[in-house]
């Protein structure tokens, strides 16, 4: 087969004439339209979707048959009328005027053909096939997988504009991070870190990324908030990507309003990729949905280690309540709602670790659960749900109704790979090898 020459075209403002108005033609106008072409559309009738860019001014509907001339000033055309005299017309035209030319009735015929595309930011990937558009598809999709999982070597080597990205790593399974967090990962220049991330992921980084440490744990902050905010802005406006990976969703109690907003007030480009936080996620891990009918319908998410915390308000609050960084002050918090009202009997569920193999759930009661907590010797991360939601974990695996505690453990596994508690005067940044 004759061999073809691959082209990136920039079609910005450019004319581009499509002949013929059915869904072939609708999906190669949509393709051209999202290039920002600018797009005249000659047919004597349009299918549904033609007709809705037409109506919305997307494209120049000339609403007649094909005539000589209709191709003037034309970058690209396509052909799409099903007539096979009508595109030759349309492909004569377009060769005498030396204007590429892409038929959709006969790719032999063709001056120009549109491949399948697959696209990760600004990386597009186009595959032709010998003229086998399933073929071609198949390996599009296939190479679309493993861009948006950043299983491809995506990192820009050239400089470039630096860039923020606010990543929610999710509850602590590495598998849980979204598609385009990883991708975010592989892109990255710079990956400043939390220490309840899923760390396992910064294996997978290419050796010459770096990575800051920006741990916070109970009075040991690697960084303040302040100075990861002015760490960003630096590294973005050296042209560097940098990515901010957080457990959780980074604006579920992970300050990432606050990064957003400084990065912003900078000038520097930054995007939010949400995650899955750990609120609902993990007492779903544990087989506790934090709504259910006829149980719970609302669900309160409360940071439980804020001092101005309102016990009062939330022990009138019907449904679901989940309290994240509270395993510290869990008896205290247990006696502020029932001294404000709420049933010393309601469940109560803390889990630990939740989605990693470390995973365990303790249960009991507002009354109980802080004596059962500190028999087995529960310690964070972990998330406390308060609620009837709490006891239908052992209905729901089939174990009946009745509430277990785990068995003390005597020694504290890690988090994850790679992790380690962060410690008072720790190293600030640091570089994998």
């Amino acid at each position: 087969m004759t061999t073809r020459h691959p082209l990136l075209l920039d079609l910005a403002g450019r004319r581009v004439v499509v002949v013929g108005g059915g869904p072939v033609a609708a999906r190669r106008t949509r393709g051209v339209l999202a290039d920002g072409a600018d797009v005249h559309v000659v047919a004597p009738a349009l299918c549904e979707d033609l007709t809705d860019l037409a109506a919305a001014g997307a494209v120049t509907w000339h609403a007649r048959e094909y005539a000589p001339g209709d191709l003037a000033d034309a970058w690209l055309v396509h052909t799409a009328t099903g007539e096979r005299r009508t595109d030759d017309a349309v492909a004569a035209e377009a060769e005498a005027a030396r204007t590429w030319c892409v038929r959709a009735d006969d790719a032999a015929a063709s001056t120009a053909w549109t491949p399948a595309v697959a696209r990760a930011g600004d990386v597009t990937v186009a595959v032709g096939a010998g003229g086998d558009p399933r073929r071609a598809v198949a390996l599009r999709s296939a190479l679309q997988v493993q861009l948006d999982t950043g299983a491809l070597p995506l990192r820009r080597r050239r400089p470039g504009a630096g860039h923020v990205t606010l990543v929610g790593g999710g509850p602590g399974d590495p598998g849980l991070i979204t598609t385009r967090g990883r991708r975010a990962l592989a892109e990255a220049d710079v990956v400043v870190v939390d220490r309840l991330a899923p760390r396992a992921l910064l294996d997978e980084l290419e050796p010459d990324v770096e990575v800051v440490e920006a741990g916070k744990a109970p009075h040991a902050h690697t960084l303040t908030q302040s100075e990861i905010n002015v760490l960003l802005v630096e590294r973005a406006r050296a042209g560097q990507r940098v990515v901010r990976l957080k457990g959780g969703d980074p604006f579920v109690l992970g300050r990432g309003g606050e990064e957003l907003a400084a990065c912003r007030a900078a000038g520097v480009a930054v995007e939010v990729v949400p995650g899955v936080t750990s609120a609902i996620a993990v007492p779903g891990a544990a087989d506790i949905p934090v709504t259910h009918r006829d149980v719970a319908r609302q669900v309160t998410i409360v940071s439980a280690h804020d001092a101005d915390t309102d016990w009062q308000t939330l022990a009138r609050l019907r449904g679901t309540l989940v309290l994240l960084m509270g395993v510290g002050r869990l008896a205290e918090h247990m006696a502020c709602l029932a001294s404000h009202g709420l049933d010393a009997a309601t469940p109560v569920a803390v889990v630990e670790d939740g989605t990693l193999p470390t995973q365990r759930t303790t249960l009991g009661t507002l009354a109980d659960i802080a004596a059962r907590a500190q028999e087995v010797g529960v310690r964070n991360p972990a998330v406390v749900v308060v609620g009837a939601v709490a006891a239908l974990g052992p209905a729901l695996r089939g174990e009946g109704d009745t509430p277990a505690v785990a068995r003390p453990r005597s020694a504290a596994p890690p988090r994850s790979a790679g992790e380690q508690p962060a410690a008072p005067g720790a190293a600030r940044v640091s570089t994998r090898s």
